[in-house]
């Protein structure tokens, strides 16, 4: 495995590039994905996430292989990816996932809704008196460390409620060329500790990331030492 840094070259022009390439999830799904274009039989498996915090554009990926040079205005950092891990292990880490709850209609159709629209409905959050009503900030910590917790267990690894910060919570719309309908899908970030319980576990999800929506940048565990 490879975990590489993708930054534009100092002479990009950032505009023109944001425009082609960075205009929505879906776009920047494709153009990393053609960094790994010589090889056309391969799985469109890495997982991705864009640095919010940076200035210009620059996102991390995990793949299986490494990304090519090929003279684009983007420069990829990469370094082979295998993490010495402990069971009992705490590491700081950051999550941007597509958190998700599926609930029956009245038709029994199964249908998805993001965890925080999903809260607010239970809470009868429309009917409550403005008085009364939560913060968004209170439902989407409470909706993103429930959904958290149990990914968790099923993952290798445990989190604190005390340790844990759930904040960014945003709704996007993408749309696929040539297409359309727009794919709508909401994100949450997490910041905060985690315990590893299960070293093998905690490697899969390493290395696959968590949760939906990976084509769209959601899902990339990124974890350090504390």
């Amino acid at each position: 495995m490879y975990l590489s840094r993708i930054s534009l070259s100092p002479g990009a022009n950032v505009q023109q590039v944001a425009y082609q390439s960075c205009r929505d999830a879906y776009r920047e799904h494709q153009f990393l994905w053609r960094l790994f274009e010589d090889d056309p039989e391969a799985r469109r498996d890495f997982p991705f996430r864009r640095d919010s915090m940076a200035t210009r554009p620059r996102f991390f990926l995990l793949s299986h292989r490494p990304p090519a040079q090929s003279g684009s205005p983007w420069l990829a950092e990469t370094k082979p990816f295998d993490p010495k891990i402990q069971k009992g292990q705490r590491l700081a880490f950051s999550l941007r996932a597509n958190p998700v709850v599926t609930r029956r209609d009245e038709t029994g159709r199964q249908v998805r809704h993001d965890v925080v629209m999903d809260l607010k409905h239970r809470l009868g959050f429309k009917d409550m008196p403005q008085s009364e009503r939560p913060a968004v900030s209170e439902m989407t910590q409470q909706a993103g460390l429930d959904w958290l917790r149990k990914r968790a267990e099923r993952n290798g690894f445990s989190v604190s409620p005390d340790a844990v910060r759930v904040e960014g919570y945003q709704q996007h719309r993408a749309f696929k060329k040539g297409g359309k309908q727009a794919i709508r899908y909401s994100t949450l970030d997490f910041v905060g500790l985690l315990t590893i319980n299960d070293t093998e576990r905690f490697l899969e999800v390493l290395r696959n990331g968590i949760g939906s929506a990976k084509a769209f940048g959601c899902g990339l565990l990124l974890v350090r030492r504390v």
